[in-house]
């Protein structure tokens, strides 16, 4: 190829917006597509270009890296769950990248694009990667973006950092989780910089409840960095789609605007108090946000996420557009309300209604069929794993079945009271765990099983908090899945559902007194030690068997061990009953004991702990078994019971070295509300003064011990509130279901990031 060939085939893979549409999103990634295609439709788009994939690829071979690249980037897809060799392998390829750099003739072809943008001007440098901003898939905020980016040496850098961050370990993690698993290559967005006075994002359907009937509007002053990154608290507008009027407005309040100083760079700028409260859009701005929304919607014909920004003139600009990717989880309601209870696992999905009375008629339910019982105990483990989703007559938020639900990413509805009545079996229904409804006929998206959903790094992007941010785990299937998200170990491993289902229905007494204690040990080391392994070396936290009489009596055998109690919730469990029958509790430590020979990150909780001296009894056991004489064994308590706020101290003098608040069994004990009822729900609050005081005078006296201390709930990922009240604590760490740890750790973070803005300021 001649020279002249070679540069005429290097101008063809730099291309301007206007010769760019959505047939082009391979070679143009998501984002460069869609700006194409909004050009293409006559919406205002600052000018820019696209470096396409190859000019990647052209620079990796040119660099003499592209070989070494793909054989690092195959190991890394093997290491998923490892995220120590994750971590150095993603940095040795970015390594690879830099030393390659940008070849000579993509270098060119770039600078000779940039310059007809004009003379130096400020520009955004947007990753574009294979599958980002698509239907399906949304690496939002995963991929590098750099703006006010001046010059030329500025911008070859800014593409070359875009280039790295292919393989940041999220990047690689979540593509892993969603099955691309092809070399990857990354198209590089250069987009003329708008200086923005006013910008936000727009959601044409409401991405909490699915409603298409709302366009929903957050915005901020200055660059809309602010917004997409939580670093303030946004306007948050609701416009009617069909005539484009202001439904609703919320807000918000900021502080600073981010803005482009006089050297060219972004910098906080601080807000009066009288702009911190100030109405980021009037009715003109809001109208001509929306109407550019509803045009980006009626042109791709499927809800978009835009962002949009409004420059000194007063002029309206959209800078990027994607399909929602989330609607499915919490669309929109479809056919008839059959039935409706307590919304306990996210989701949405349709199949056949199969009403089953009790565990031992679970044969009959077939693959992908909806479960509809009166209520379920840690038996219908196996059954649950089958099922599109599940709905209850009974139960709380915290009932075995929303539990289980939400680790296996099956939607939930709970307490539904009578719809082992009002669902007939054999029709077909949409459960819409979202929102606690159970709907008549099949919702329009495909039902998304439980091993085909994303991994836990599938939110957004990765940010360092001070708080730890755990999860709850129940099972082994998923440790290696949430493993390799963005966790910090486990907080709370619950050992009930892995003994039932390990032991296959059979009560472990029963178990014991056939001579058959070994299975029981050897089901623990084969489950807990696997979920140990995959989330070395961060801290993984075995609760003990915490039995309920209720729950347990039904298992095989177990009439002969489990007593019939009238309140079995607040009865024999707990630290008590490992006192008063120590077989299984020992039994327990003999299993940590030989998982901790190769997972000393394995830890040890004790729940439900009443008194001194009950607690005094069983750590002498501990003491006393091989796990107990084993260095380094850590040793938690639950905080449920309201009186470990007296005996704290006492608790840490004897050893213990971290508390985990138990918030719904606090809450419960607190308030004298049973945590399980559908009829009392509206009087279980975490958030309640007097929960509140305890938890911080839990979280106290951990700090001036100078011990762990965590709490083991959803709240914090929900209600931002609740998660600024534990920050400003000085609370250790939050553990949180898989599904909710994304959210956690954003909410925390902007939590922290407005509890350091308020420190500064005093």
């Amino acid at each position: 190829m001649t020279e002249a060939q070679q540069t005429a085939t290097m101008a063809a893979q730099v291309r301007d917006f206007t010769k760019l549409s959505l047939a082009d999103a391979e070679e143009a990634g998501g984002k460069g597509a869609n700006l194409g295609e909004l050009v293409s439709a006559g919406l205002p788009v600052p000018p820019g270009f696209v470096l396409l994939r190859d000019c990647y690829r052209v620079s990796m071979r040119a660099g003499g890296v592209a070989e070494e690249l793909a054989e690092l980037h195959r190991r890394a897809l093997g290491v998923i769950a490892d995220s120590d060799e994750l971590t150095t392998l993603c940095r040795q390829m970015a390594d690879l990248v830099a030393k390659a750099g940008v070849a000579d003739e993509v270098r060119t072809e770039l600078l000779a694009a940039y310059h007809r943008l004009g003379d130096n001007v400020a520009v955004a440098v947007r990753s574009s990667a294979t599958g980002e901003d698509g239907r399906d898939a949304s690496f939002a905020g995963m991929n590098a973006t750099l703006t006010d980016i001046t010059g030329d040496d500025e911008l070859v850098d800014a593409v070359l950092k875009c280039w790295m961050s292919l393989f940041g370990p999220r990047v690689v993690a979540y593509r892993a989780s969603r099955g691309f698993e092809a070399e990857p290559a990354m198209a590089v967005v250069v987009q003329r910089m708008v200086t923005s006075q006013r910008s936000g994002v727009a959601f044409t359907a409401d991405p909490s409840s699915g409603d298409r009937e709302h366009v929903v509007i957050e915005g901020a002053f200055g660059l809309g960095e602010v917004v997409v990154s939580g670093l303030v608290q946004p306007d948050t507008y609701t416009v009617d789609k069909a005539t484009l009027k202001e439904l609703d407005a919320h807000i918000g309040h900021q502080d600073f605007q981010i803005v482009r100083g006089a050297d060219g760079h972004d910098r906080n700028e601080p807000l009066s108090p009288e702009q911190a409260d100030a109405r980021v859009l009037d009715g003109a701005a809001l109208h001509r946000v929306a109407e550019l929304a509803v045009a980006v919607e009626r042109h791709h014909g499927t809800p978009q996420d835009i962002e949009w920004a409004v420059d000194p003139a007063g002029d309206t600009w959209l800078v990027q557009a994607r399909p929602i990717t989330t609607l499915g989880n919490g669309g929109p309601a479809v056919g008839t309300e059959l039935a409706r209870g307590l919304a306990a696992a996210p989701g949405t999905a349709s199949g056949t209604v199969r009403v089953l009375r009790s565990p031992d008629e679970g044969g009959q339910l077939v693959d992908g069929e909806i479960l509809v019982a009166p209520m379920t105990n840690p038996d219908w483990l196996p059954t649950l794993r089958r099922a599109a989703a599940v709905v209850t007559d009974a139960g709380g938020m915290t009932c075995h079945a929303a539990i289980v639900a939400r680790e296996l990413g099956v939607p939930c509805v709970v307490g539904a009271r009578s719809a082992t009545k009002d669902l007939e079996p054999g029709t077909v229904v949409t459960v819409d765990g979202t929102h606690g409804k159970v709907l008549a006929g099949a919702a329009a998206a495909p039902t998304v099983k439980a091993e085909d959903r994303p991994a836990a790094p599938a939110g957004p992007a990765a940010e360092v908090t001070a708080t730890r941010i755990y999860v709850n785990l129940a099972m082994p299937d998923t440790a290696e899945r949430v493993a390799a998200g963005d966790v910090d170990g486990v907080g709370l491993l619950r050992a009930e559902f892995i003994l039932t289902e390990a032991l296959g229905g059979r009560h472990p007494h029963d178990l014991i007194a056939h001579g058959e204690g070994d299975a029981v040990v050897r089901a623990l080391v084969e489950s807990v030690g696997r979920i140990a392994a995959a989330f070395a070396p961060r801290p993984v936290i075995y609760r003990a068997t915490d039995f309920r009489s209720n729950e347990f009596r039904k298992l095989v055998g177990g009439e002969a061990y489990e007593p019939v109690e009238h309140n079995p919730m607040i009865g024999y469990r707990g630290c008590f009953r490992y006192i008063k029958d120590p077989e299984l509790f020992n039994l327990e430590l003999q299993a940590l004991a030989q998982i901790r020979e190769s997972s000393p990150n394995l830890g040890l909780m004790i729940p439900f702990v009443r008194t001194k001296w009950e607690l005094e009894e069983c750590l002498a056991l501990v003491d006393a078994s091989p796990a107990g004489r084993q260095r380094g064994l850590h040793r938690w308590v639950m905080a449920e019971v309201p009186s470990v706020v007296h005996w704290l101290p006492e608790y840490i003098g004897m050893g213990i070295d971290g508390v985990s608040i138990g918030s719904n069994d606090l809450t419960q004990l607190m308030l004298g509300v049973d945590r399980d009822s559908e009829i009392c729900a509206e009087v279980f609050d975490e958030a309640d003064g007097a929960v509140l005081d305890a938890i911080g005078r839990i979280v106290s006296t951990a700090r001036t011990h100078g011990i762990t201390s965590s709490l083991c709930g959803q709240r914090p990922s929900t209600d931002p509130a609740f998660a600024e009240k534990l920050v400003a604590m000085g609370i250790t760490s939050i553990s949180v279901n898989p599904d909710a740890a994304p959210a956690a750790r954003h909410t925390v973070a902007a939590a922290e990031r407005r509890l350091l803005l308020e420190s500064t300021r005093t």
